[in-house]
């Protein structure tokens, strides 16, 4: 089975590069900022860095594709690297700290495509988190200062930390009825968003987490930071991989509980 730890090195190569543009840029008062079709933000940060990771990404692995979220698909192949060089640009366009550029390696496989490398890189909160297939996940400063994550063991709903983004999609969904029953039952919640809660599943500081609509650059890095960390990562349908549309993520000990609540019932 290949190591993939020449691409763990080079996807924090890119996430180094994303970092600087993307600080450089951060509470700029004159940040520009569109609106895409979709009515979601996205800066001249976002361009920037999505086109410093595929410059990069040419010289360094030129037979392999490249899908990012700003400039869409590139290349072909059974290796592809997967892009969102900010995830959480509503935050970094009001200066909230919590976003990140997320770097994912896909290759195929059975099921299609599967993530075999993550990095999630949040330099406004000092943090990167990683993951390459076979070796564990970790987070640190660096390869060589790193602690290695574990999810955690608690196995009791109502021992359980729930994290989430918002409410809306869950009610669009007709999922909200649910989701709510889930808040209920568990501990605690928070609605912390973005890349940020499945980061903290992975290191065991939260127990659960889900979003009800996503795109595959959202998931690709932190599915397998997840699961690398001995954690559950699916699509509310249950589907493993970020293959979705949307995510569940858990310690793995909670997953069906986790499940059988964002499921609409009949």
């Amino acid at each position: 089975m290949p190591d993939y730890l020449d691409d763990l090195r080079l996807a924090h190569v890119l996430a180094d590069a994303a970092d600087a543009a993307t600080t450089a840029r951060f509470k700029a008062l004159d940040l520009k900022v569109e609106t895409k079709p979709d009515m979601t933000p996205v800066s001249e940060a976002d361009k920037a860095a999505e086109e410093i990771i595929r410059g990069r990404l040419q010289r360094a692995r030129p037979r392999d594709a490249i899908l990012g979220e700003e400039y869409g698909v590139e290349g072909t192949g059974p290796r592809r690297w997967v892009v969102d060089p900010i995830d959480g640009t509503k935050n970094y366009v009001r200066g909230v700290p919590v976003w990140a550029t997320l770097i994912a390696l896909m290759e195929a496989g059975e099921g299609g495509y599967q993530p075999v490398v993550g990095v999630v890189s949040a330099p406004a909160l000092g943090r990167r988190w990683w993951a390459a297939k076979g070796h564990g996940a970790y987070s640190g400063r660096s390869l060589s200062s790193a602690t290695r994550l574990h999810v955690s063991r608690v196995a009791d709903l109502a021992d359980a930390s729930f994290a989430y983004s918002s409410l809306s999609g869950w009610e669009e969904q007709g999922r909200l009825d649910g989701f709510l029953d889930l808040t209920r039952r568990v501990w605690r919640t928070r609605a912390y968003g973005d890349f940020w809660p499945y980061m903290m599943v992975a290191e065991g500081a939260v127990d659960l987490c889900a979003e009800p609509e996503l795109s595959l650059w959202d998931m690709a890095a932190t599915a397998i930071v997840v699961t690398e960390a001995g954690g559950a990562f699916t699509g509310l349908d249950g589907r493993p991989g970020p293959h979705s549309g949307n995510a569940a993520a858990s310690n793995g000990l909670l997953h069906d509980e986790l499940l059988d609540h964002l499921n609409p019932r009949g």
